[in-house]
């Protein structure tokens, strides 16, 4: 193979995206064809487990790239007393409960147009939290959520201790 043949690797977001996420912050790769390719659409990094105070904003900044969305589908397990439905913006968006474990949500807008955002759960370093979001958000991405954060994510200190 010719050296010019190597692949080198690509940073997966601009320095100055990748610097400018913190807590609350949700990437997008918004793919709105029929042919989306990629097993997420996006990443969201909630500051807290609690939906009624998390979900609004994601909801919103959602809406402005993808106009109204009427459902939100989570795992109830994984976050804190989730509601049948909130009003954003005098818009009613029921949440369902969907077994997709803690690192996923789904959004949908219309009857069948969905979006699968990776949950960053919300105590993870912003190293480790950006990692994963840029790689939720490579457009060639192929991987699981779980399968990403395990990528990302270091071991919890609990899992290290107790395996010594």
């Amino acid at each position: 193979m010719a050296e010019s043949d190597a692949r080198t690797p690509q940073k997966l977001l601009p320095d100055e995206i990748h610097r400018a996420v913190w807590p609350g912050t949700a990437l997008l790769r918004l793919q709105t064809t029929h042919s989306r390719e990629g097993v997420l659409d996006g990443a969201w990094w909630p500051r807290s487990r609690d939906v009624a105070t998390e979900l609004p904003a994601l909801i919103q900044a959602l809406t402005a790239h993808l106009g109204p969305l009427t459902r939100v589908g989570l795992d109830t397990a994984a976050w804190e007393e989730v509601p049948t439905r909130l009003v954003v913006d005098d818009r009613v968006v029921h949440l369902d409960s969907f077994p997709v474990g803690d690192d996923t949500v789904l959004i949908t807008r219309g009857d069948n147009d969905h979006f699968a955002l990776l949950v960053v759960p919300p105590d993870t370093t912003p190293d480790a939290a950006r990692d994963a979001m840029a790689r939720a958000v490579d457009a060639g991405n192929v991987t699981q959520a779980a399968e990403i954060l395990l990528a990302t994510l270091p071991e919890p200190a609990i899992d290290r201790e107790e395996s010594a």
